[in-house]
């Protein structure tokens, strides 16, 4: 990703949502409210105009999409699997006791500032890329900021999550919390994994639990997004943002015992494959 510049990833990820939501049967899959939020946060943010929004909830741009499922065969759905999966275990964790929320590279997601008003008990932050944070921000500002929504400008490539969180007051340490890294660890280097799933630790309380997405390793080792793997990491290299980091599920639970988590493989949807990504929960 470039620095001065918001995340490309965040803006398609976005789009992904507001076009799924023209492709029939798929309100019965994505979260209450999430494509009218997106739409509104787009174009409030200026991250879009009303003619590409408008083009994006046609019925060809599902036709688009779907044609190209070809190459990562899934993965179109997927982003509304995802976004369900992650806010399934927000829900849970607040159920259980969970008074803060944390989701790291937010981008445009919209679950804080729905979730916010319906659980005024809980502080939900929001971490990002200053050039992708300001677009955010401004959005919010627009739609309706949340008493209990928080959100963080900062680039975790300067500066530590445990030092930024130090500083803010409302953070607590020693709280239940529930994060969300949905789309984020396979764009870091491995040792970046390793010690943000360490600093993690250090700054949630026990019961804590992390959802996350990640891309499963192949025979040589690189991220394995299927027949046209090859492809998708030069595209994604030469758009900038390239995929780094990935992992057997195999060898998913030893990774994440030395980082301070256990694995939760019977949580439902983290035993299979959804377009080129696992799912995953970490409990502490």
């Amino acid at each position: 990703m470039q620095k001065d510049k918001p995340s490309r990833t965040a803006y398609k990820v976005a789009l992904n949502i507001v076009t799924l939501g023209a492709k029939p049967g798929m309100d019965r899959i994505l979260p209450p409210g999430i494509v009218p939020a997106t739409e509104k946060l787009l174009v409030a943010s200026g991250a879009v105009g009303p003619r590409t929004l408008r083009w994006s909830r046609s019925k060809r741009m599902v036709s688009v999409y779907e044609a190209f499922d070809w190459m990562l065969p899934g993965q179109f759905e997927a982003f509304a699997q995802r976004k369900a999966f992650c806010e399934r275990q927000v829900r849970e964790g607040i159920g259980e006791g969970v008074s803060q929320i944390l989701v790291l590279g937010a981008g445009y997601d919209t679950m804080g500032w729905r979730l916010a008003p319906e659980f005024p008990g809980v502080n939900f932050f929001e971490i990002d890329h200053p050039a992708t944070a300001r677009l955010k921000a401004r959005g919010i500002g627009a739609m309706g900021q949340r008493v209990n929504l928080f959100l963080v400008s900062e680039d975790l490539g300067e500066r530590k999550l445990e030092d930024v969180l130090k500083t803010n007051k409302i953070w607590e340490h020693s709280a239940r919390t529930v994060i969300v890294a949905e789309g984020l660890v396979m764009y870091l280097p491995p040792e970046a994994v390793e010690d943000l799933f360490r600093q993690l630790s250090d700054i949630a309380g026990d019961g804590s639990r992390i959802a996350f997405s990640y891309i499963p390793s192949g025979e040589d080792g690189q991220p394995d997004a299927g027949r046209w793997t090859g492809l998708m990491l030069w595209l994604q290299k030469i758009a900038g943002e390239p995929w780094i980091w990935s992992i057997r599920p195999e060898e998913l639970g030893p990774f994440l015992e030395k980082t301070g988590w256990i694995n939760a493989p019977a949580v439902a949807g983290t035993t299979v494959k959804h377009g080129v990504e696992f799912y995953a929960v970490a409990t502490k």
